[in-house]
């Protein structure tokens, strides 16, 4: 899993490009028509009334529902959608023989199984928490990462792909951070026989390959890390202006992942 190379003030990867796998939110689809127009059912509620409910449980303020469904990462010639391209465009170059499918229109509003427990974030995980998390209902969320929507693409069949969309997060504003951000999520799996060692090393080639393509010629290093779902773990920085920093995480994806999304093999 290769994961916010798109994040906050800089850009998570991973990687079959060949189509475009355009999959719309359920949260706007619009219903299906009726032969008989006078008995249509009712539009759906706006998505900013769904994220705004009075579910006990909802801790979503107006100010971050109204952010959702902007979509600035499709936004023709916004700098989310020139680095996206970008992104998409080498990898679909370096991997030629396995171009990840694009994958970015999936709705931020998750379950709270996606979320977290498909990913193997256990109970008492902070990120769970109220107060770093907003929830519509005990059930569903905004996505707190692009991750969430690792397993369900995986159980479909895709062992290649790059997943794209707005994350949220209860964070403090800084000059790093920002309650509703960008994440770029890459998974390829490998076939039998590709052991845990061969897929780290192909990712880290990967990924080195891109930091190169969009920052240049450019120090950078490897630093150990910690992730739920992937192990090993590691975040990778770039020597900027005189400090080191960091512009993505990644590892190898926990067998419990994959064997639960009924993908064989070993992946990133």
């Amino acid at each position: 899993m290769l994961s916010h190379v798109i994040k906050r003030a800089v850009p998570r990867v991973a990687p079959r490009i060949a189509r475009n796998v355009h999959r719309s939110s359920t949260f706007n689809e619009s219903p299906s028509p009726s032969p008989s127009p006078s008995h249509s059912p009712p539009p759906p509620p706006p998505l900013v009334d769904m994220l705004s409910s009075n579910s006990l449980d909802n801790n979503i303020p107006p100010g971050i529902a109204s952010r959702v469904g902007t979509n600035l990462h499709l936004v023709r010639n916004h700098p989310l959608n020139i680095i996206k391209s970008s992104i998409e465009s080498y990898l679909t170059s370096s991997l030629s023989n396995d171009p990840p499918s694009i994958v970015d229109s999936l709705s931020p509003v998750v379950t709270v199984q996606q979320c977290f427990d498909d990913l193997l974030i256990p109970p008492e995980h902070v990120s769970r928490s109220k107060s770093d998390t907003y929830y519509l209902s005990s059930t569903h969320c905004l996505r707190t990462h692009t991750s969430a929507h690792q397993s369900g693409l995986l159980a479909a069949g895709e062992t290649s792909f790059l997943c794209t969309g707005d994350v949220y997060r209860r964070d403090e504003i800084d000059r790093t951070h920002y309650p509703v951000f960008h994440q770029m999520e890459g998974v390829r799996v490998f076939g039998e026989g590709v052991g845990k060692e061969e897929v780290e090393k192909d990712l880290k080639k990967t990924l080195e390959g891109l930091a190169a393509h969009l920052f240049g010629d450019c120090e950078m290093r490897w630093v150990d890390a910690y992730f739920p779902f992937t192990e090993p773990s590691a975040e990778l920085e770039i020597l900027y202006e005189g400090e080191w920093l960091e512009v993505l995480g990644c590892g190898v994806v926990q067998r419990a992942i994959l064997d639960g999304a009924g993908v064989e093999g070993e992946g990133w």
